[in-house]
């Protein structure tokens, strides 16, 4: 006993139409596929990998139109400060941090975080343009961005020639955090004329210090360090 596929009415098998609304019986096992369409190709297509030249193209275009935009925007209708300099000097940054990653992936990461540290410096350069004084950037951004490059360069040694476990990387981290911290204090400092001494600063160090002390027990001590790996999974 078969059913319509219209009307859901039985069917006796001598029928070639559904009495009820005419449709036709069609019995699947009769039915030739020959001619059909499948629903899906066989063949499998593939796309063409986009190769970095062609990203770095891209990527690159969309900053320089930023930047020349945003310039001819400022230099010929909001022409009261030079606030596209602020524009520029993060595009600067963005193609820089994109050179290890697009452009030129066997690049050394020392040579990387120094090129990142100088497109930080130049756009803190560009920022002067907008204030009266360059002092600040002579004494202090300039300064503290050196310092926050060389820990990182630093960091990045220890890590490839050290330890690069986790635990001593959170390490490493901690102790750049102290240094760079009580630097930037006595920076301010100096810059304000005020009296060289350790304030929030010293509040960091303790706390790093504290967590380095730990973290170097850890270290030391196998049994230690390897019952930290299994409870942290790592």
């Amino acid at each position: 006993m078969s059913y319509c596929v219209n009307c859901g009415v039985k069917l006796d098998d001598s029928l070639d139409r559904c009495p009820l609304c005419n449709t036709p019986v069609i019995n699947p096992n009769e039915v030739s596929h020959q001619n059909s369409v499948p629903p899906f190709p066989k063949e499998r297509g593939q796309v063409e990998p986009v190769k970095n030249r062609d990203v770095t193209l891209l990527y690159s275009l969309i900053l320089i139109a930023t930047s020349v935009s945003c310039g001819l925007l400022n230099f010929f209708v909001f022409n009261s400060t030079l606030w596209s300099l602020y524009i520029i000097g993060a595009c600067v940054i963005l193609w820089v941090a994109a050179i290890p990653i697009f452009m030129y992936t066997r690049l050394s990461i020392y040579f990387s975080l120094l090129l990142d540290g100088l497109a930080v410096s130049l756009y803190e350069y560009l920022i002067t343009f907008n204030t009266p004084t360059t002092e600040w950037f002579l004494s202090l951004a300039l300064p503290i961005t050196a310092i926050a490059t060389a820990l990182a360069i630093l960091t990045a040694f220890l890590n490839r020639h050290i330890s690069s476990s986790f635990l001593a990387m959170a390490l490493y981290i901690f102790v750049g955090i102290a240094i760079l911290c009580v630097a930037i204090e006595l920076l301010v400092r100096n810059f304000l004329s005020s009296p060289m001494l350790l304030t929030w600063s010293a509040v960091v160090l303790t706390a790093c210090a504290i967590i380095v002390a730990a973290l170097t027990t850890i270290i030391s001590r196998k049994r230690l360090r390897n019952a930290v790996r299994r409870r942290l999974h790592f």
